[in-house]
């Protein structure tokens, strides 16, 4: 996998995705005003401070919903400041979709979703799973909103690159051997951030976690919810987390599925994830080495993890057709097989693909490695890559300023992966080049005054290690953890009873399952 971006959504279908960095605190400009917020139904009772007078006219805005072709789906576009700081100026549009409780019984408020990314559509992953395939009791009284994020699909996308030159930054090798692979790299990094600038100079500065937890703000007081309820996925935990923090008195029901640790700068975040797809690698060969069409051999995950960096190496030199133009080469190997790390029911096509690949017929991981790029039929890519990075950037400072600290970096994290390691670290060089510096620095995030929040970990995430929830749920000062023995990414609607029922209820109710409540 390209760790340029690691998260993910929880259904692997609508893919969202995103390497994982934390954000920044910042003043709220709304509580500056004595004068209550739009009321309605929502997940809690309580006032909040309405805005100051320069953000009144999108607090008071209303939305003109329509038709957007997916039935029982309606669409609007959400106006909003495009530099908080300076909410006179110019605005910018977001794209809004909701599909209204069906009941029966009584309307709750409006649910939000978001899974993942920086970068994951919201509106995709509602329109595509959440809206009708979340449970039935949840959306008999909830309406389901999502809102894209600024910067993200819908709402003023981030550009950076043409399907082209996309496709040759996927296949830059990741694992550079000599200072002349080192350059090419750095290369790619810097010809990326440019594109970036280039093409989407005017948003860049203005889309961090803390801007789109403001506009969900916004969208909740034109909704006319009195608290936010809220289900985020992977990096929607640190959305979710974030706007707690702003708005402690405003978030009522929030479900933070697949949890980071705020707290972490981002070179720590990159070494937890390398060490997480290990731990899912890790299970997955335990697995595969039991069964007759195991490609990684039959007698042990030492020997698996051992045949799979040893492909790897001869996919560098010598890269395997895969029926088109495009050949598979050690990196765009390498992203897929950690695509399947985010779903154990993507093992059968991992070693399928593995077979295929190892026999010289490249396309079946090249799939798996398009399907996490979002590379389409006809070579586009959706801009997910874009505001992947563009969010990351400015949320954190860089992980690694040049190239000499990622080698001296480099055996700490071979050390939390022997096989991916060496990547994942170069990967994480990426925000060096950025144009736009980093406006967010790690911290703890604890929201005092909010509601309680539910932090949902999985014991073998790969994207979010376990211990990033515990962290997570230990900082918040209404935080309780509620723990899925398991593998994969995120728990939510992936088959636990356990973790399912505990969550309807929370959101449902308002009850809160017992703080440390284990499931399978």
């Amino acid at each position: 996998m390209d760790p340029r971006r690691m998260l993910r959504s929880s259904v692997l279908a609508v893919t969202a995705a995103g390497l994982l960095l934390s954000g920044c605190t910042g003043t709220d400009p709304s509580n500056s005003s004595s004068v209550s917020t739009p009321e309605g139904g929502g997940s809690g009772s309580g006032t909040s401070a309405a805005p100051v007078a320069e953000l009144k006219p999108y607090y008071a805005q209303k939305l003109a919903w329509r038709e957007c072709g997916v039935p029982g789906f309606e669409c609007s576009t959400l106006k909003a400041p495009l530099d908080y700081e300076k909410p006179e100026g110019e605005s910018i549009k977001l794209a809004v979709a909701r599909k209204k409780a069906t009941g029966p019984g009584a309307r709750i408020g409006s649910l939000l979703v978001n899974p993942g990314g920086p970068g994951g559509s919201a509106i995709g992953y509602l329109q595509a799973y959440a809206g009708i395939g979340y449970p039935a009791q949840v959306r008999a009284r909830y309406d389901m909103v999502a809102i894209d994020p600024r910067g993200v699909a819908r709402s003023e996308p981030v550009e950076c690159l043409t399907g082209k030159e996309m496709d040759a930054y996927t296949q830059v090798d990741q694992t550079p051997d000599d200072p002349a692979e080192t350059n090419r790299l750095t290369t790619s990094f810097k010809a990326f951030a440019a594109g970036c600038e280039k093409r989407s100079g005017t948003v860049l500065p203005h889309v961090s976690t803390e801007d789109s937890a403001r506009d969900m703000d916004v969208l909740r007081a034109v909704l006319g919810d009195r608290k936010l309820a809220y289900v985020g996925a992977s990096y929607g935990t640190f959305l979710g987390a974030t706007y707690a923090e702003l708005f402690p008195d405003r978030a009522g029901r929030l479900v933070l599925d697949g949890a980071l640790d705020p707290s972490l700068p981002a070179r720590q975040v990159n070494r937890d994830q390398t060490a997480g797809f290990e731990t899912a690698f890790r299970s997955f060969a335990t697995d595969c080495v039991t069964r007759t069409d195991c490609p990684l051999g039959s007698t042990s995950v030492a020997d698996a993890s051992a045949r799979l960096k040893e492909f790897f190496a001869e996919l560098d030199a010598r890269p395997v057709p895969t029926g088109e133009s495009r050949e598979l080469g050690e990196s765009l190997a390498t992203t897929g097989v950690l695509t399947a790390m985010y779903d154990e029911n993507a093992w059968p096509q991992l070693r399928e693909g593995l077979a295929s690949a190892m026999e010289g017929d490249g396309a079946g991981l090249l799939a798996l490695a398009d399907s996490y790029y979002e590379r389409e039929s006809d070579g586009s890519y959706t801009n997910l890559m874009y505001a992947n990075a563009a969010v990351n950037c400015l949320d954190l400072p860089p992980a690694f300023s040049r190239p000499q600290e990622v080698e001296e970096a480099l055996p700490d994290f071979e050390k939390a992966s022997p096989v991916f390691g060496r990547g994942f670290a170069w990967a994480a060089l990426n925000c060096a080049y950025w144009p736009t510096p980093a406006t967010g620095t790690p911290h703890p995030i604890e929201a005092k005054g909010a509601d309680p929040i539910l932090v949902v970990g999985t014991t073998k995430d790969p994207a979010t290690p376990y211990k990033w929830a515990q962290a997570l749920a230990d900082q918040l000062a209404s935080g309780r953890l509620l723990t899925y023995d398991g593998d994969g990414h995120t728990a939510y609607g992936r088959g636990s009873e356990c973790i399912d029922s505990a969550i309807n209820a929370y959101l449902l109710k308002g009850t809160v399952p017992q703080d440390g409540k284990r499931c399978r």
